[in-house]
């Protein structure tokens, strides 16, 4: 939840308050609900969605363009993927031991 200061001139806040208060409701119920209505309008129309399709795509753009960038930097052939399985915390991969012989063996002191 996010708390949100607004600034309004006395009377547009006189009115919303009587309006609240009409309706029963507090003016922050009030300033939700009118908040809520306005994104459903706003959601609904066609230039919005474009707009909104064009800032993925260079989202998209940008992502590619750094695993790229990062792909480079440290040598790898390919690019990583993009959805992983988070590996649990303090995973360690297996190490494969291997026999030693007796001329193996590091030497006490």
């Amino acid at each position: 939840m996010k708390t949100l200061a607004i600034r309004l001139d006395d009377d547009l806040h006189a009115q919303l308050s009587v309006i609240a208060t009409l309706g029963e409701l507090t003016i922050t119920d009030a300033i939700r609900q009118a908040i809520e209505q306005w994104i459903e309008q706003k959601k609904s129309q066609p230039e919005l969605t474009s707009r909104a399709q064009s800032a993925l795509d260079e989202i998209e753009r940008d992502a590619a363009q750094r695993r790229s960038a990062i792909a480079t930097l440290f040598g790898s052939s390919r690019e990583p993927e993009a959805k992983t399985e988070p590996k649990p915390m303090g995973f360690r991969p297996p190490v494969k031991r291997t026999a030693r012989s007796k001329g193996d063996e590091p030497a006490s002191s």
